[in-house]
């Protein structure tokens, strides 16, 4: 049996500005197993637009952040036991246009919230009512602290034992992710270091705050983090991978911690890994009694809700930059409707963006979908 929506049945199929719930979408589905996206990924034009259960919402995506795990994940490489087609795209922003007896304690048709669940590549998302955060508004800045500033917020405050005065190195620090590490690293009277792909960015990482950018297309991080950092550096918050890797481990401090919460270099391969000189992490750990720690925010979900109101309060009083790329620079302009996820992931694989990318999903409200 159907269960009742929104408590008034009739008001299902209206969402809160009068226009129609349509009963197909578009989304993006999983069909083959492969690190090229754009092989693994088909955009479905005419999926039923599925219905909440009783603590259920339905929300209309207006906004979704494209992360560079979204290969991974179209990869097959998180849970082998997940066969095509399924459902991607990670976190969204939206609102709420139906929903259950349940869920309708705390939440109304028009509500803005925001969530992190499987399949938000979609014109419509099923979200627990359990797992949504509401929202002031819709506004593409929450949806930057969904996966990225709680993962930087999280794993600095549990693993990184931050405080004045230490040296703290960001690989990729103009991206999605680094942007909040380089924030919140100085938020705690730290030095910081940030690597970046060009002046356009190192520009972006000292408007944040960012002490020293070394830009990696005209200068040599070794050599830079050997004469201006003798003594090393305290902590590392590691996304690359490979070649970055062994560099940010051979400048680590005594008593130096790397946190690894990436290895984007990786991603694209076909075997996902690029080789680091591991051979040699025993003695080169040893010999500084220094440490590398990885970093999944899934192991963190009992923290999330408290990192995600903190960096609210943050972002809501003026404290921290959300910087969000719409792709307005890329080839083809911004990315808009779901077709743009594809060239989204391609130009943060090109190590393009500024900020998180989001792809914008628009709406014609007023017309019968």
């Amino acid at each position: 049996s159907r269960p009742i929506l929104d408590m008034s049945y009739s008001r299902h199929f209206l969402d809160f500005q009068g226009s129609s719930i349509p009963s197909s979408m578009k989304k993006l589905v999983v069909t083959k197993l492969s690190q090229n996206f754009r092989e693994a990924v088909t955009l479905q034009q005419d999926s039923p637009v599925p219905l909440p259960g009783d603590g259920d919402l339905l929300v209309r995506n207006r906004f979704v952040g494209i992360n560079a795990s979204d290969i991974n994940y179209s990869a097959g490489r998180y849970d082998a036991s997940v066969k095509p087609p399924f459902d991607i795209g990670f976190e969204g922003v939206g609102d709420v246009v139906a929903l259950g007896l349940s869920a309708s304690a705390d939440y109304t048709v028009g509500q803005a919230v925001a969530y992190v669940k499987a399949g938000s590549f979609a014109e419509y998302t099923v979200v627990p009512a359990r797992q949504a955060v509401p929202l002031p508004s819709v506004k593409p800045e929450f949806l930057t602290l969904m996966v990225s500033g709680a993962t930087a917020y999280l794993s600095l405050k549990e693993l990184g034992d931050l405080s004045e005065g230490k040296k703290v190195l960001v690989t990729a620090a103009a991206g999605g992710t680094g942007q909040f590490a380089v924030q919140l690293a100085k938020k705690a009277k730290c030095h910081v270091i940030g690597t970046c792909s060009s002046d356009e960015k190192g520009g972006f990482l000292k408007s944040i705050g960012c002490d020293r950018t070394i830009n990696y297309n005209t200068e040599n991080v070794e050599s830079v983090l050997r004469k201006d950092y003798p003594e090393g550096v305290d902590v590392v918050y590691e996304s690359v991978g490979g070649k970055m890797f062994d560099l940010a481990l051979n400048a680590l401090a005594i008593k130096g911690c790397l946190i690894v919460i990436g290895f984007i270099a990786g991603y694209q391969n076909p075997t996902g890994l690029q080789p680091i000189k591991a051979e040699l992490l025993p003695a080169k750990l040893l010999k500084k009694s220094a440490s590398v720690r990885g970093f999944f925010l899934n192991h963190y979900l009992s923290d999330y809700k408290m990192a995600l109101l903190h960096l609210f309060k943050m972002y809501e009083r003026g404290d921290l930059v959300c910087e969000v790329d719409f792709g307005d620079m890329s080839p083809e302009g911004k990315f808009t409707g779901l077709e743009s996820v594809f060239r989204a992931v391609d130009y943060m694989y090109m190590g393009k963006n500024i900020g998180k990318i989001v792809v914008e999903l628009p709406h014609s409200v007023n017309s019968k979908l």
